[in-house]
């Protein structure tokens, strides 16, 4: 395994191309565009205040930079460097900014969420969208990027409107039944609409793209709901988690769950692999030397270095006491991702955050555990293969693959903590590794290579 060298960053913007062939991020009110296989710099932008927000086009050929304190929105291209374009929403304000899937649209929500503001590059007109609902996620496009789907709110009511991005015609429009509605997703086959309720109610509702009500589901009633939902890639599972610590998997068929996955705190299962990240001091310490180090942290000489080991069953997990007092209490699945063949669902609960756990949805069963040392911050899954990256905000990056667990350490001079990875859009053997003013690029070593 190889490391790139550490080039500067701002917020943690940094983001490969859907082509796989640029890296862009911004340094400040710079954006910097890289040549992916040699890191060489292509372009350099100038924007007219500081990067809050970045977002590729569809076709790798546009990029745009939002700066929401200004309202503001530059689009640059990459075959015409002379060529850019500026938005400007003006006393409306900027909360958010995205393409639109064909990559010539750009979809501006003014603040208050009083209205998406759709900007045409191509046709240079502008057209507006009333009512946008202020939620976790208010706008889902279907994987083949022919509709739209949009929350919102009128007269105290939840509705969805779905458009055709084509023309951008409104399709259909039905008010949902939630009580406040949270979040939307499509399945990748866009043919079903997943809606979920306020955390204060349990309710996932399924709509066909003509707006039928195809299923209702609710788990239990008063009592913190829903906190994540996933969709596999084959469409056929939709994973919800909660606040109940469960992981519940509809089929998409009678829409029914067919599985119950629990977090206990105890691993019991002599089929599931417990792997815990065991620190191991180098042995030096830098008061035993003559000469001064470094500041800021030691180098990679006196800092601490982990493997992992496999623990034997039964094994405690560490789990933390949430606050109940507070709004969102550290409690329940935060966080789940299918990988991409569909094999395998990662999750992480809330309430035990020094863990990942890997369910085979195969087999309908827990798989394997990996306890950290410090509390999970991130997960990404390999586009293409079954590899999946944990970042905990120290200077190391974990890997874990069917075939075993690795953890490495960033080799990066002083600070260089972890807070969020990316693979490589195509699965070419490469990870973004992201630190907050830092960003480096680390290759895995294929089998042909050792060879």
């Amino acid at each position: 395994m190889n490391f790139s060298e550490v080039f500067k960053l701002s917020n943690q913007l940094c983001k490969f191309s859907p082509n796989g062939k640029y890296l862009a991020s911004c340094v400040q009110y710079r954006l910097v565009i890289r040549d992916v296989s040699t890191l060489q710099i292509l372009q350099l932008y100038t924007c007219l205040d500081q990067i809050q927000y970045i977002e590729w086009s569809s076709d790798s050929m546009f990029i745009l930079c939002a700066m929401y304190k200004r309202g503001l929105v530059q689009v640059w291209s990459l075959e015409q460097p002379d060529w850019h374009c500026k938005i400007d929403e003006g006393s409306a304000g900027l909360v958010s900014s995205c393409w639109s899937p064909d990559g010539r649209h750009i979809l501006n929500t003014t603040e208050f969420h009083l209205r998406i503001t759709l900007w045409s590059l191509s046709a240079k007109s502008v057209s507006y969208i009333k009512y946008p609902k202020a939620c976790q996620q208010g706008i889902a496009f279907t994987h083949d990027g022919r509709h739209m789907a949009l929350a919102e709110r009128r007269d105290c009511k939840d509705y969805i409107s779905i458009f055709v991005c084509n023309d951008w015609r409104l399709l259909r429009h039905f008010e949902t039944e939630t009580q406040d509605l949270t979040g939307i997703a499509w399945a990748p086959n866009g043919c079903v609409l997943a809606v979920w309720d306020t955390c204060l109610e349990y309710k996932v509702l399924l709509y066909s793209l003509d707006g039928r009500l195809l299923s209702s589901y609710c788990a239990y009633e008063w009592s913190l709901g829903i906190k994540s939902v996933a969709w596999s890639p084959t469409s056929q599972f939709l994973a919800i988690g909660s606040f109940d610590e469960k992981i519940r998997i509809l089929n998409h068929v009678t829409w029914k769950p067919i599985k119950e996955f629990e977090h206990p705190a105890t691993i019991t299962n002599l089929k599931t692999v417990v792997y815990k990240e065991v620190e191991r001091s180098a042995g030096i310490r830098a008061d035993d030397f003559p000469f001064s180090t470094p500041r800021g942290n030691p180098t990679s000489l006196f800092s601490n270095h982990s493997k992992y080991e496999i623990a034997q069953v039964p094994v405690s997990l560490r789990t933390i006491k949430p606050d109940s007092d507070r709004a969102n209490p550290d409690l329940g699945i935060g966080l789940l991702a299918f990988s991409a063949n569909n094999r395998y669902l990662a999750s992480k609960n809330d309430n035990m955050p020094y863990c990942v756990w890997i369910w085979d949805i195969q087999k309908m069963r827990p798989f394997v555990v990996l306890e950290q040392t410090s509390v999970v911050r991130a997960f990404h899954w390999d586009p293409v293969q079954p590899r999946l990256a944990i970042c905990t905000g120290n200077n190391r990056v974990y890997l874990w693959s069917p075939t075993g667990s690795v953890s490495v350490q960033v080799p990066a001079e002083g600070v260089f903590n972890v807070l969020s990875v990316s693979w490589h859009p195509l699965g070419q053997d490469s990870l973004l590794v992201m630190s907050k003013d830092q960003l480096c690029l680390c290759y895995l070593e294929t089998e042909e290579e050792e060879k």
